[in-house]
């Protein structure tokens, strides 16, 4: 069994070399970076405890969907451990290069988390836009949880199955400003906080927080915002 959707991986293989354009087709990724880290930072500080600088030191961290790797080489500097999974091989060869330019010691592999070797276990696992994209989002976050240590947390990111997310994510950013490539996103594949909790805790997660991510266009800047009807992120806790 499979959670690859052939053709959402071909999307962004045809994006791939436009990864780390900041002002290319991943604009809006780019700009969601800053406050995707912090709350990921914030949280993984909560759970494990940490009060020094060295944040992500001796942790492990597994970044499914990594794309081009934006996510993963912040962290990297970070301390972290990093290794960065995709479907995508062309996603995988722009981090491998990029990474490399970076001088960043970043494990990546062109593979899908239900053909990821189940004995290593991850302390955190990033899953971030990524369930809009799968095949079979239960398939896919069952392999997700079977990398992931005990009491190790998940990251789940995506955007709400809302008429505000419509008129947002898909007629806003695809079709007026044109932020992301027509067909980008599928409305009918996104989610529900209430549904993704479910799934979630049919396979024994726990919540520990939930947050919308709301765009601001004077500044120009994502923020934390308890509005869900868009974007929103989970921390959830292995139990």
């Amino acid at each position: 069994m499979t959670t690859i959707n052939k053709e959402e991986i071909q999307k962004f293989s045809n994006l791939a070399e436009e990864w780390w354009d900041v002002n290319g087709k991943f604009k809006p990724l780019h700009m969601f970076n800053p406050i995707r880290i912090e709350y990921i930072l914030e949280k993984i500080k909560q759970h494990y405890k940490i009060n020094d600088n060295a944040v992500l030191k001796n942790l492990n961290i597994l970044d499914i969907g990594c794309g081009g790797g934006l996510i993963s080489e912040p962290l990297a500097r970070l301390g972290g451990t990093l290794t960065g999974i995709d479907a995508s091989k062309k996603n995988i060869e722009v981090a491998k290069v990029h990474s490399k330019k970076s001088g960043l010691n970043i494990r990546y592999l062109n593979k899908s988390p239900e053909s990821f070797d189940e004995k290593e276990k991850f302390d955190v696992i990033l899953n971030l836009e990524v369930v809009e994209h799968v095949e079979d989002v239960e398939l896919y976050l069952n392999s997700c949880r079977k990398l992931l240590k005990k009491d190790g947390i998940m990251f789940t990111a995506t955007l709400n199955r809302t008429f505000t997310s419509y008129l947002k994510a898909i007629i806003g950013a695809e079709y007026i400003l044109r932020w992301l490539p027509i067909g980008t996103h599928d409305w009918n594949k996104f989610i529900k906080p209430e549904e993704l909790e479910t799934y979630l805790s049919k396979i024994k997660f726990k919540t520990i927080n939930i947050s919308g991510l709301e765009f601001n266009p004077i500044n120009r800047k994502w923020n934390r915002s308890k509005n869900l009807s868009v974007n929103y992120i989970i921390c959830s806790k292995k139990t």
